[in-house]
């Protein structure tokens, strides 16, 4: 045994010894995780929170987060002599100066991109197929704190810069904050230390984006990823699953390896998008002064769609009413706009659970099929979201497509209430239609586009019949009903106003539904494809006898 194995046994016997680690590492190594290719998409979310501490430590080193005014005299030339920011100046000397600082600022930039992006997305994946459901519901909540943190923090990172770019947003910021009712003007002192733009805002921006946030997205990801371990993970329907395992590989060896070649690959992944594709070119922007207003100016898209919903807000929300001013044109699509959003998303565990009575654990995962009104809803607010991102650019389309950007805004205005409440109701038929399909296709089998026809004229289609695993896979979802019966134990007292709103939301999400396979119906379906399998043999045998029939009575799709 060489003295590099003698040492690590004795730092693992002292480990043992003092803190029992043995036990907590053996139980880790045995956790089973199960593989599907949407479970990266958290691992997605936070391999690039990792590659944002390492990359912005290194920032750290070279950032001077001061609004003191300095003199350029750095190697872009275009602006040596200009009076700047230290901030402005310690930015250009890194992406000039420092060796590997610019790639080092875009690898930055670019993982706090994909870092909000895998974070959406995989809280829609988690939506969509109702991972949220108990014992998950803290979870969630954790999850969408996440996101708006995740946004937040973002804000706070490319305001730091001290840019043409980055001033305005801040300056917008600054407008949202003064639109909240009495505590708006001491939160802006409070936060620029004075009048617009001061000189205190840079560092405490710097504060909140390299402490604050992230220490306390640091604490919730080590809840999150607790929960994860204690509730275990949810997995799929299929052979062996069920709420009461979970099947696939264990932690050690074989998930650490792929998870660390995982990792390797979107640290490789981000690294080529931010060595070729350049973002957040400060020198092209000049240094922030709040005299001039920038035309086509845009936020990252995280924020666009805050940009979008104060675009299309008519300006005359704002009115003087007891000598106070109240932009409701401001306050309305950003604060109130985003506690609304938060707040509807942080309870909706509860509110489905009222919906469908049920308080059972679940760690097998729906299709999004067959949870159809819980579809339409996450379809809506996409649709919802994507308009106001899509107005927070309405001058760039307006410009690029020769389009009038009054004409652009009213449609904008009327769309944000009518297209999200037509993409609800289209998603829910398409999820029905589904369901109809697959009940059809467990009763009857694969559709195989062979037509025969039967001695007494009739054509008919000959079905495929299913394994029991595709048959299983067709019908093993629960369905809820609508809360009629009055005694029923999960249900509310409907005298009160609890029972009334839950039997309303009962109804909402289920009084359209498609009804599952009963056993009864799949033994007749049964007996029936028996039937339709002889006679298309007895077809085959009368076509062997009779040529002409064989090809003209028998057409293949």
């Amino acid at each position: 045994m060489s003295t590099i194995d003698k040492a690590a046994g004795g730092v693992a016997n002292f480990a043992d010894d003092t803190a029992g680690a043995s036990k907590v590492v053996n139980g880790f190594a045995r956790k089973i995780f199960p593989d599907h290719w949407s479970f990266m998409l958290g691992e997605i979310t936070l391999y690039s929170f990792v590659i944002l501490l390492f990359t912005g430590t290194f920032l750290t080193f070279f950032y001077e987060p001061s609004a003191a005014e300095t003199t350029y005299e750095g190697i872009y030339v275009p602006l040596t002599g200009q009076h700047v920011s230290e901030a402005y100046e310690s930015s250009l000397r890194l992406s000039f100066d420092v060796r590997g600082g610019l790639l080092m600022r875009q690898v930055h930039h670019w993982a706090a991109l994909v870092f909000v992006a895998a974070t959406i997305v995989h809280m829609a994946r988690v939506f969509f197929t109702g991972a949220f459901r108990k014992p998950r519901e803290i979870n969630w909540v954790i999850g969408v704190l996440l996101a708006i943190l995740a946004v937040f923090e973002g804000f706070t990172g490319y305001s730091l810069p001290d840019d043409l770019l980055s001033g305005t947003g801040i300056r917008i910021a600054q407008a949202i904050i003064l639109a909240v009712p009495v505590v708006g003007s001491y939160i802006s002192f409070f936060l620029f230390g004075g009048e617009f733009p001061g000189v205190d805002f840079i560092p405490r921006f710097y504060t909140i984006h390299i402490l604050l946030l992230p220490a306390v997205m640091l604490a919730l990801i080590a809840v999150h990823l607790m929960f994860v371990v204690v509730h275990k993970h949810t997995q799929y329907p299929g052979p062996g699953r069920t709420e009461d395992n979970v099947v696939g590989f264990p932690l050690f060896p074989v998930y650490m390896a792929k998870a660390g070649g995982f990792f390797f690959l979107v640290f490789g992944v981000i690294a080529l998008i931010a060595a070729l594709v350049s973002i957040n070119p400060i020198w092209a922007y000049g240094a922030y002064d709040p005299s001039p207003v920038t035309a086509g100016s845009q936020p990252d898209w995280y924020m666009g769609w805050m940009d979008g919903a104060v675009r299309i807000t008519p300006g005359w929300f704002e009115f003087s009413l007891l000598g106070f001013t109240l932009s409701l044109n401001i306050l309305i699509p950003t604060t109130v706009l985003i506690l609304f959003a938060v707040g509807i998303a942080a309870v909706y565990p509860w509110i489905e659970q009222a919906a469908t009575g049920d308080r059972r654990e679940h760690h097998l995962l729906d299709r999004p099929r067959n949870q159809p009104t819980r579809t339409g809803l996450g379809v809506m607010a996409l649709t919802f979201y994507i308009l106001l991102w899509i107005s927070g650019g309405n001058d760039i389309i307006a410009h690029m497509m020769g389009l009038s950007i009054n004409d652009i805004t009213r449609f904008l205005r009327i769309g944000v209430f009518v297209l999200p409440a037509l993409a609800f109701v289209i998603t829910k038929r398409i999820c029905l239609g589904l369901q109809r399909k697959d009940r059809e296709k467990a009763l009857h089998g694969r559709e195989t586009g062979r037509i025969v026809r039967l001695p007494h004229g009739e054509f008919i289609e000959v079905h495929a019949p299913l394994t029991d695993l595709e048959r299983w896979n067709l019908v093993q979802h629960d369905t809820h009903r609508p809360m009629e019966i009055e005694d029923r134990v999960d249900a509310g007292n409907p005298s009160t106003l609890y029972g009334k709103i839950q039997r309303r939301l009962s109804k909402f999400y289920f009084e359209d539904r498609v009804e599952p396979v009963t056993p009864a119906e799949l033994a007749a379906s049964h007996h029936d494809h028996h039937s339709e399998l002889e006679t298309a043999h007895a077809d085959e045998l009368e076509r062997g006898d009779n040529p002409a029939i064989g090809t003209s009575q028998t057409l293949h799709g």
